[in-house]
C-alpha cells in the first residue's frame, strides 16, 4: 500500500478526511470557546470590581 492509496482510501478519501477535519474543528472549538468566555468573564468581573472601588 502506497501513501497515495492510503490517503485515497479506496475512493472515499475526500469524505473520510473531511469528516476527520470537521471533527477536529469541533473538538478544538469545544476547548477554545469556554476558555475565551472565561477570560471575558474574568475581565468583566475585574472591571466591575474596579468601578466599585473607585
Amino acid at each position: 500500500m502506497s501513501v497515495k492509496e492510503f490517503f485515497a482510501m479506496g475512493g472515499y478519501g475526500f469524505y473520510v478526511w473531511t469528516a476527520y477535519g470537521i471533527t477536529l474543528a469541533v473538538l478544538a472549538a469545544n476547548i477554545m470557546i469556554p476558555v475565551m468566555q472565561r477570560k471575558q468573564w474574568l475581565r468583566r468581573q475585574l472591571l466591575k470590581n474596579k468601578r466599585k472601588e473607585g
